[in-house]
């Protein structure tokens, strides 16, 4: 299971020194989808040059031009880019066809998918999808969520998980074990910690757990 740290809503410079503090603890660095917004493309390509041996993605958020778009992502050093699963499947697949030929990773953004659409997509077998957690719905039956949340994800064979995570999220998620997501996307819970290091070894030392 891999950290990915969701880097938004802050400059260039301070997203760099965050990663700095927590980059023994994390996997995967997320340029957020407002870090590209403000700062364009390039603010891929410093975070690529600031820290090489990181996978590194690109929040793209694609809805159209998918073709482009992850040409200019993958060729600014991105390993991984998003696109919204509620895109129009002939763009979902132009993406799909250009991480394929980069020998990159896609991640499918499942935000506001319906089962339909989720079964449409199914056929990008090498795509990661990315499920978010409405968190008021976990609050009040945690367990019956998710189990109505595996209905119609069990096949996706790579997931990951966003949308408020800590500790005692997946604490529950390890315990149930009702889906095993391969990435974790972990926001707030670190970057806006008092200590950011001591919070990312707290997850860190969690995954290890769980691989065990």
């Amino acid at each position: 299971m891999k950290i990915q740290l969701a880097l938004d809503r802050i400059n260039i410079e301070s997203a760099i020194k965050i990663v700095e503090k927590v980059y023994d603890y994390i996997d995967i660095i997320e340029v957020g989808t407002s870090l590209i917004k403000d700062y364009g493309i390039s603010s891929v390509g410093k975070m690529r040059k600031q820290f090489p041996d990181k996978l590194i993605l690109a929040d793209l958020k694609t809805m159209d031009e998918g073709e482009y778009e992850f040409k200019t992502a993958y060729s600014a050093g991105a390993d991984i880019a998003t696109v919204m699963g509620v895109t129009p499947l002939n763009t979902i697949s132009l993406c799909y066809d250009v991480a394929q030929k980069y020998k990159k990773s896609i991640m499918i953004d499942l935000m506001e998918t319906n089962e339909s659409r989720i079964t449409n997509l199914k056929k990008f077998k090498e795509a990661i999808f990315c499920i978010h957690i409405a968190k008021d719905e976990i609050e009040k039956d945690f367990e019956s969520y998710f189990q109505k949340m595996k209905l119609y994800i069990s096949e996706l064979p790579h997931l990951a998980i966003a949308g408020g995570i800590n500790i005692e999220l997946l604490n529950k998620l390890n315990k149930t074990r009702i889906i095993k997501p391969e990435i974790v996307i972990i926001g707030s819970a670190i970057t806006k910690a008092f200590d950011m290091q001591k919070a990312a070894k707290e997850f860190y030392s969690l995954m290890q757990n769980i691989k065990k």
